[in-house]
């Protein structure tokens, strides 16, 4: 018999039950910047809440109207964003509690109005008198510039503000530099022009983005939660994967993958779903660090999931150019099939090697019942729909949260009202400060980069570094992309890796498309990779396990996204580029045979234990397998078969030779 056999797991009745939704609040003020928000009440609560509500109001007129000019949309957007965060986010995290606003922060609230319209109101001599400034638009130009460094410490955290501040000291001290990073330099007159004035900079693409495309998501996000669909992803996942063998970590990774496509944001989507799925995993027998590392994993990748991904996705249509939401959505699904089936394989053969079993018949709801709500999955299929039939992103949008309204019609349990619409306008501006002013502080980044030439020398930098050998240069992205990312939001990690290390692929012949999207896989896995994995700490914080062991199981879980990247750059076909159904199916499968493989060998268990030689053939024959290439996908398969066929033979072996019961 399997030593590792467990018959009847005790349950673990440690932090057992669901977190309250006070809890869920102080656990993401804990691990996500975005949450530390004051709470108001009496006035300063209807000021914020109407702010917000305009804020919403405003975008989707902008949005239908489409007649508001470029430059004087972002500044009304920024301006927005950056009053609000003075208004909600204190300046220490300490002061979070108070229910007062500060002086000093009524009066950045009031400066941030002046900064935000600014622009509109002198846009006709602005334009007319393009390349110059005046005093004024010098000194209101700084004080933005010193607002957004200021609004994203608050609202996204230290590290993206302190890589913003190197970025403009870079460009400032450029005679100074060493090297080839040496340049002529740019003086304080001409950085405010660049980063206040033009398009280069604040007001450059990822703003542009976040005011049109980024918005509207979360704001049909905001909505598809106040219609219960995030419950009902979790009654689905339960109903479908509950009494599968380990269910309530098949039942995380099934609801999380959907439940990240609404949050996009990995801490939010841990949070949520996992205070209802950890404890389930708990109580089954997994163990505490693993439970969380399920969960971690799960939501991570949640930003990988077509048809919604993560706010970076959007921007990289922009950044790609000459591609649309739906062509990336579309090359993204292969991958994120694989990272998911992944997480199910090993956490599958973790649940095998400790015998645990399925949900019971009683926490398990009838499939009949769970299935009489699926049109609450409509809004989705409309996204889907309405992008493969060629619409703008910002049309499928504005259509699709008039879709989820009327859906939520349908039943009294699930309608909107006036008051839930009006909490959703609010709710969807809310999540979109942060987003705004990070991409408002990667423009910054973005700015000095095409000012100063400094992109195209670290892509040459990088390249000479790795003496032009892709698979280096491949793995010196992925260190840089999981650096930049910690601790930093996934928008501004893709801003400045897309700006900085996908030239160096492309410099490689590496199709444009798989070069964003490696960068963009690895700036989202650094919420999982140690020592600094948000969104595995705020999976601790829920199971109550150690945060650094989570955050190991939850990279050992999620091995799938340290090396599908690599399988899509090196077989563009993954990416449905170039490609035909029979190619595809073939990377597909030995893909899924080497994950398979590779799973068994990180748990050790297959059919039954796996010795440490087996584990290391088997990592071997994963590798050969997910390599896309003929001759090492042969050698896999030869592998991969030995083995499979050891086990069958090893475990009725084990059969025989075990003891009869009396």
């Amino acid at each position: 018999m399997d030593k590792n056999k467990i018959k009847n797991p005790l349950p673990d009745n440690n932090k057992a039950a669901q977190l309250t939704e006070e809890e869920q609040k102080e656990l993401l003020a804990k691990y996500d910047p975005d949450a530390r928000t004051r709470q108001y009440k009496g006035i300063m609560n209807w000021v914020v809440f109407i702010g917000l509500v305009a804020f919403s109001v405003f975008q989707i007129y902008a949005a239908i109207t489409q007649s508001i000019p470029r430059q004087t949309l972002l500044s009304i957007h920024l301006g927005f964003a950056l009053t609000l965060v003075f208004l909600l986010f204190p300046a220490r995290k300490k002061s979070m509690r108070k229910q007062t606003l500060p002086w000093y922060d009524g009066i950045l609230a009031l400066v941030s109005i002046w900064v935000g319209s600014y622009y509109p109101l002198n846009e006709e001599r602005i334009v007319n008198t393009i390349g110059s400034i005046t005093p004024m638009d010098f000194w209101t130009g700084l004080i933005a510039i010193l607002l957004v460094l200021e609004a994203t410490r608050r609202a996204v955290g230290l590290p993206i503000t302190v890589i913003a501040s190197l970025f403009l000291a870079y460009a400032y001290f450029g005679p100074q530099m060493p090297g080839f990073l040496r340049h002529r330099g740019l003086n304080l007159e001409s950085l405010v022009n660049t980063m206040f004035i033009s398009s280069e900079g604040i007001f450059g693409t990822p703003l542009y983005v976040s005011a049109t495309f980024i918005f509207l998501f979360l704001l049909f996000g905001a909505f598809l939660v106040k219609t219960g669909i995030g419950q009902y992803f979790n009654d689905l996942a339960v109903a479908f994967a509950g009494k599968r063998v380990g269910g309530p970590a098949k039942v995380a990774i099934f609801s999380s993958a959907m439940q990240g496509t609404i949050s996009g944001s990995s801490v939010a989507n841990v949070v949520t779903s996992g205070s209802f799925t950890i404890p389930m995993m708990k109580r089954l027998g997994y163990r505490k660090e693993f439970a969380g590392g399920v969960e971690a994993a799960a939501s991570t990748g949640g930003q990988l999931m077509p048809p919604i991904m993560g706010a970076a996705a959007f921007l990289m249509v922009e950044f790609i150019g000459g591609v649309t939401y739906w062509e990336i959505a579309k090359a993204a699904t292969i991958p994120a099939i694989l990272y998911f089936a992944g997480i199910w394989i090993i956490t599958h053969f973790e649940a095998k090697r400790i015998g645990l079993t399925g949900l019971p018949d009683k926490d398990i709801p009838k499939k009949s019942v769970v299935l009489k709500k699926i049109y609450l999955l409509t809004p989705i299929f409309a996204v889907i729909f309405l992008l493969l039939d060629g619409n703008s992103i910002i049309r499928a949008a504005l259509y699709s949260i008039v879709v989820t309204i009327l859906v939520s019609m349908i039943r009294k349990d699930t309608r909107i009202n006036l008051r839930k619409f009006i909490d959703g306008l609010a709710d969807g501006a809310r999540t979109a400060l942060s987003v705004a002013v990070a991409t408002a502080c990667a423009g910054l980044i973005v700015g000095v980069v095409t000012r100063t030439g400094l992109g195209l020398k670290l892509a040459n930098g990088l390249v000479d570094l790795s003496g032009g050998i892709l698979l280096l240069t491949l793995f010196f992205t992925m260190i840089a992309a999981i650096i930049l990312g910690m601790g930093s939001p996934t928008t501004a990690n893709y801003v400045i890796t897309a700006t900085i290390a996908a030239p160096a692929l492309i410099l490689l012949d590496v199709p444009p498309l798989a070069a964003h999207l490696f960068v963009f896989y690895f700036g989202i896995v650094a919420d999982i990779t140690p020592p600094v994995a948000l969104a595995a700490f705020a999976a601790s914080g829920v199971s109550g396990g150690e945060p650094i062991r989570t955050g190991v199981n939850a990279a050992k879980l999620a091995i799938g996204a340290f090396i599908i990247p690599y399988m899509f750059v090196l077989s563009p076909q993954l990416l449905l580029i170039d490609t035909n159904a029979f190619e595809i199916s073939l990377a597909v499968v030995t893909a899924l045979a080497g994950m398979t493989a590779i799973g068994a060998g990180v748990i050790g268990y297959w059919y039954r234990t796996v010795h440490p030689i087996e584990r290391i053939l088997a990592g071997a024959a994963g590798l050969m397998l997910v390599y896309p290439e003929g001759l090492t996908d042969i050698f896999g398969a030869v592998i991969f078969v030995a083995l499979l066929v050891l086990q069958f033979v090893w475990k009725r072996k084990d059969k025989e030779i075990q003891p009869v019961q009396v």
